[in-house]
């Protein structure tokens, strides 16, 4: 996986924070978080949705979910 420091708020100590990322092999280590995803029949498409709520991306090559974002219901 791939690592990043980050810089905690109320302390300023750096932390190593675990990113997620596609291997190649087709799969994926980690998880994405803060998002989610929504498959929409009208288009026959799967949505992804932001922590904001707002649409992101919309998959077109394939009829396939996203991997590693969560589904709605």
């Amino acid at each position: 996986m791939l690592n990043k420091y980050t810089q905690g708020e109320k302390s300023g100590i750096k932390e190593l924070v675990n990113l997620a990322k596609n291997t190649g092999d087709g799969y994926r280590k980690g998880a994405v978080r803060d998002r989610s995803q929504v498959y929409n029949p009208k288009i026959d498409s799967w949505i992804k949705r932001g922590e904001d709520g707002r649409f992101m991306d919309v998959k077109t090559s394939d009829n396939k979910p996203f991997k590693g974002v969560r589904k709605e219901k």
